[in-house]
Order: structure tokens, then sequence, then C-alpha cells
């Protein structure tokens, strides 16, 4: 018996390997089972949205998708939302993805801007806050993706932590790469439409039984807590705050000559008006003064209320 050399071992065919042990599929049986979920997305999300937001959100199948599961996910380009996603006894490894336009509008239409004077946005990375709008987005097609795959013990997605597409690591050298399919649905709100995906193991979709959903949205309370979650997030939030006082008007032949060391005058003889803003927008008006070490700056005044202060910050 001949044996092995290095010129006559050769690495078997991954493709055929991953047919033959049930991780590819055909495209008509994969695009069959895509379809299937895509359109009980379709059937069930709109009224959830309704009930939970108040908002008309189209949700639509618009295709799916083949490839390796890192190519998929790239090819979703930068300005997404992603979320690591887990379902015990179907799938333990899956991915959600939407796109940030749509994020950003939920976010503002839920602090209170009208439909009509919101422009579309650009695509663009995610705030924190926003993120925190993509958690609860990727919750309802979470929930109808449980139903509609009826997984048996009836567990609960496990979410993770939304973030964006430009943060995802590299994927780990170690971990073979997976046969997935991605399914597209379009997500559309106001002058907006964006796209939602998930990306899903090609030997899990060839295993799966897509059912009607019963119950889906059911037993929740009717404008849940969406904008009392978001409302505390913003509380929550760091702010940086910027003051703005001003100075004597100078002569431009006296601005070109200044020097360190040379000193320029507050405009105010007395009480030294401040205006204090956050994101480029006015919220209060104060005097300048001192406490101690620290120079300080007292509120006197602000503008609006504060609801306007909140919606002026997020604005």
């Amino acid at each position: 018996m001949t044996e092995p050399s290095t010129s006559n071992v050769h690495p078997f065919d991954r493709r055929l390997l991953a047919r033959m042990t049930g991780a590819l599929g055909d495209s008509q049986t994969i695009g069959k089972t895509c379809s299937d979920l895509g359109q009980i997305f379709s059937e069930f999300l709109p009224d959830i949205f309704k009930n939970e937001t108040g908002l008309d959100i189209a949700i639509g199948y618009a295709g799916f998708e083949v490839g390796l599961k890192s190519e998929l996910i790239t090819d979703l380009g930068t300005a997404v939302a992603l979320s690591d996603t887990a379902l015990r006894n179907w799938a333990p490894d899956f991915n959600l993805s939407c796109d940030s336009p749509v994020i950003i509008t939920l976010m503002e239409t839920l602090l209170g801007a009208p439909l009509s004077s919101i422009e579309e946005p650009k695509p663009r990375k995610l705030s924190a806050i926003e993120l925190d709008v993509a958690t609860m987005i990727f919750e309802k097609f979470a929930d109808v993706l449980r139903s509609a795959v009826n997984a048996p013990g009836g567990f609960e997605p496990l979410l993770g932590r939304p973030y964006n597409a430009s943060d995802r690591p590299a994927p780990d050298p170690e971990i073979e790469d997976v046969y997935s399919a991605c399914i597209n649905m379009t997500v559309g709100l106001g002058p907006v439409l964006s796209t939602f995906s998930v990306i899903v193991p090609q030997k899990t979709l060839l295993k799966t039984h897509i059912v009607s959903p019963h119950g889906v949205g059911h037993n929740k309370k009717p404008n849940s807590d969406w904008n009392e979650h978001l409302e505390q997030q913003v509380r929550r939030s760091a702010v940086t705050l910027e003051a703005r006082i001003k100075l004597e008007s100078l002569t431009l032949d006296t601005i070109s000559r200044l020097q360190p060391g040379d000193v320029i005058p507050f405009h105010d003889a007395k009480d030294v008006r401040v205006e204090v803003n956050a994101n480029g927008r006015e919220l209060y008006i104060c005097e300048f003064g001192r406490s101690g070490a620290k120079y300080t700056v007292r509120i006197k005044d602000t503008h609006g209320s504060e609801n306007d202060i909140l919606h002026h910050i997020m604005g």
C-alpha cells in the first residue's frame, strides 16, 4: 500500500462536505423556508408595532441571499445595527440586523416629532439611545420568529445588546464559518424605507417547519412601555454642555494684533450673561460667577419646559 504524500492528499470540497452533512441546502428548499418566514413577519408585525407604538409600520418580504455567514453580514454594510441572538432548541447562534434610518426615525417619532416633519435620515452609526430603540425592534421580530419556528420547549430568544456593524469584531479564525441565509424584510415608516434582516445557518433552516403563530403580541399591554423606556434612557444619558459669553466688540485690526497675555473684557459690566447650550440647542440663560476655585454659571431662565429641553437636546 502506497503511503500518502503531500502530492496525493487533497482537501475535501467544502461545499460538498457541507451538503453531505446537512449544512448546505439547495436554493429552492432554502428559499421556500425564507419566504414562509417572511410572510409570517409581514402578516403579524404591523399589528404588533401598531399596538405597541401607535404607528403604522409597513413590513414586507424582500427576498433572501445565501452564502457564508461572515460574507452575508459584511454585505449588510456598516450603517446597520446588529444583535447576536440565540433561541434554544432552534439556533444557538444567529443574527438580527436593521438599517439605521428607520431606527433614527422611530426614535424621533417616539419623542414627539410628527412623521410629516421628518426627512429621511442618512445611514450612519447609531448612538447608545438609538441602539436602545433597536433593541425594542429586535425584540418584536424575535418574538414572532420564536412562535413561527415552533422551537420545542417554549424558550424565549436571547438577544445580545445591539451594536453598530462598524464595531463588530473580526471573525475568530478558529471558528468555522457556516453557510447561512439572509432573510430580508422591508420596514417602512413615514418617508423611510429600510431593511431588516435575519441571518440564520442553513443547517437550522433545513430542519425548520414554519407554522402560523398563535397569540403573538397578545397578553401585551397596549402601547406598553416604549415611550417610558425611551424617556428614561434619555434622562440617564450624559450630555456635554457649552457656555457662551459675549465679549466687547473689537475692530478687526485690534483682533489681528492680539498677543498672549492681552485681555478682552466681557460685554456686560455687572452680571455677565451666559448662554448655555447642548448639541447646538440653547437651554439656559445664566450669569457668570465663581465658587471657591471654580468658575460657575447660575441659571436665571430656561428656554422652555422640561419636556421642551429634552426634545431640544434630542432634536
